[in-house]
């Protein structure tokens, strides 16, 4: 007798899930990074660590600090090593900075020892959640949108090299995109399978 076929985000709500590498979610400042990450950590009963709280928690300072007094260049060491130590831990959800995948040793150390996933928001999106925000450090000019723009343009070429990739969506809550991001993530059983057990 032939079950009902259900979707993949159908079946999530209460289903287990194995997840046997960490999850490093990449992309721009505001594309949902800290809020899908936790939500998802917590669709999948693992931890969630975020590679910027890290490194304050590490330097007892904001990132907005240490840009300020060191430079991006000492941020951006300190960053690939927490990120380093971070994959070595057990498998998590890791929410990066928007500039961590464009180091090539951190975008190879997490696709040897993780999965990058590409939250990819467009620049429309993207600035209507970070214009009204003072904690950017990069966006700290007079044409903040000039700014985000150039940043995207850059950026997106190299984002575009992770592992997997999930569309945002404007319409989308953070549980329509927690799902869409599992969906992504059972396409390769070497990260991500539902439980046996469930």
């Amino acid at each position: 007798m032939s079950e009902i076929q259900q979707s993949p985000a159908q079946q999530q709500h209460g289903t287990a899930f194995d997840l046997k590498k960490t999850v490093a979610l990449v992309g721009m400042m505001g594309a949902g990074k800290t809020a899908v990450g936790r939500a998802l950590a917590q669709r999948l009963g693992v931890p969630f660590l975020d590679s910027d709280a890290e490194i304050e928690a590490a330097a007892n300072m904001t990132v907005q600090e240490i840009f300020a007094r060191d430079g991006e260049p000492f941020f951006r060491t300190k960053e690939a090593q927490v990120i380093s130590r971070l994959l070595d831990g057990a498998p998590c959800i890791l929410s990066t900075g928007g500039g961590a995948f464009m180091a090539q040793g951190n975008r190879d150390a997490i696709t040897q020892r993780g999965v990058s996933v590409w939250l990819d928001a467009d620049l429309d999106l993207l600035w209507s959640r970070v214009r009204h925000r003072s904690t950017r450090p990069l966006l700290q000019t007079d044409d903040p949108k000039g700014a985000l723009t150039a940043i995207y343009e850059a950026r997106v070429p190299v984002y575009q090299r992770a592992d997997l990739a999930a569309q945002a969506d404007p319409a989308f809550t953070i549980d329509d995109m927690v799902s869409r991001v599992i969906d992504v993530l059972l396409t390769r059983p070497d990260v991500l399978e539902r439980s046996h057990a469930a």
